[in-house]
């Protein structure tokens, strides 16, 4: 099992409540969710490695 880290910070209501929607309708939990969007942008910009293809 990999170890995770815990990351603490605060956001505007109206972003906390669009997040627990969007974790909701992908069946996540707003941390998985937060962390889905977050490998997602580094990604695309290039910080971390592209996901490998099966």
């Amino acid at each position: 099992m990999v170890k995770t880290h815990p990351l603490g910070f605060r956001v505007e209501q109206e972003l906390k409540e669009a997040l627990e929607r969007a974790a909701k309708d992908d069946l996540r939990s707003v941390s998985s969710m937060v962390e889905k969007i977050l490998t997602m942008y580094l990604r695309e910009n290039g910080y971390l490695p592209a996901a490998a293809t099966a």
